[in-house]
């Protein structure tokens, strides 16, 4: 069963490209004591994520920080090579968004969001959502049906719960 609004989002280890290399960071840390906007994405690259989900968070930034929000993270299962490839090339953290991988699906299986379709190489993707976050706890969750699609997902839609 998919988390529900107010459970704890499960702990888990997320990476990123720092200046030594790849970086873990624990989702407990990152939670803990903050309002944090997590979105979810099938991949760094692909068509919707780069054109309509990410987008949509960069545009929508500044307005998630005037309500309280701490920080704003796109999760994707990818490795953090790729993901930090898809920030420079999209300038997201030039934007406010924070750019982390979760390799091994690790935490968008314990969340009960992930998806595979084989055909074409997605194995334990995110399915698409965004979701707030307070100290933990989950207070709202968008997911969309389709992973074509970036309605009930997108910052603006987001926006207009927090």
């Amino acid at each position: 069963m998919t988390i529900e609004i107010g459970t704890k989002v499960p702990n888990g280890t997320l990476m990123k490209i720092g200046a030594d290399g790849p970086e873990p960071i624990s989702v407990d840390s990152l939670l803990e004591g903050r309002k944090v906007v997590l979105f979810g994405l099938p991949g760094a690259f692909t068509g919707t994520c780069t054109s309509a989900h990410l987008p949509s968070f960069m545009r929508t930034a500044q307005a998630f920080r005037n309500k309280g929000v701490d920080e704003i993270v796109c999760v994707a299962v990818n490795d953090p090579f790729v993901m930090d490839a898809w920030d420079k090339s999209t300038n997201a953290s030039d934007s406010g968004i924070t750019m982390l991988t979760d390799p091994t699906g690790e935490l968008v299986k314990a969340m009960d969001l992930g998806f595979s379709v084989p055909e074409i190489g997605f194995l334990d993707r995110s399915r698409r959502f965004s979701a707030l976050v307070e100290n933990g706890e989950l207070k709202v969750l968008n997911v969309e049906e389709s992973p074509g699609v970036c309605e009930l997902s997108a910052g603006e839609t987001l926006l207009h719960a927090v």
